[in-house]
């Protein structure tokens, strides 16, 4: 797998585990009630994390970490974890083979792509994707 797309594929792990944990996904041990993905977003990131050498580099990702934790739902700020993301692991061809294996080993598997699209592993609700839906009990 090449670095781009390994990094779209694992966006929604990283931001999960950001929006889940905040700036302690960076030194996070495992918790065993964690699930699938937010595990496997917090993984990732530290094994990232990890292999940066350059201190300049290692800052823009732990910056990025932190705006992304602040507001976990602003796409600006999960795209900017992302573009530190992917120069990871353009930079880094060893680190990119590394995560796409743990990204064979996840038993996750989630995508959506496009405007109302969802992807959800588990859902106990409603999901409506339609902008005049009305849900009624």
């Amino acid at each position: 797998m090449d670095a781009l797309t390994v990094a779209n594929e694992i966006a929604p792990y990283v931001t999960a585990a950001v929006g889940a944990y905040g700036t302690a996904v960076l030194t996070r041990a495992t918790d065993a009630s964690a699930d699938a993905t937010v595990s496997l977003g917090r993984r990732i990131l530290q094994r990232i994390r990890g292999t940066q050498q350059d201190p300049a580099e290692l800052d823009r990702l732990d910056r990025a970490v932190a705006e992304a934790a602040e507001a976990p739902e602003d796409e600006d700020f999960q795209a900017m974890l992302r573009v530190q993301i992917k120069r990871a692991l353009l930079a880094n061809a060893e680190l990119t083979a590394d995560i796409a294996r743990l990204l064979s080993q996840s038993p996750v598997s989630l995508t959506a792509s496009g405007d109302g699209s969802v992807a959800v592993q588990y859902n106990s609700g409603v999901i409506s994707t339609g902008s005049n839906a009305q849900i009624q009990r």
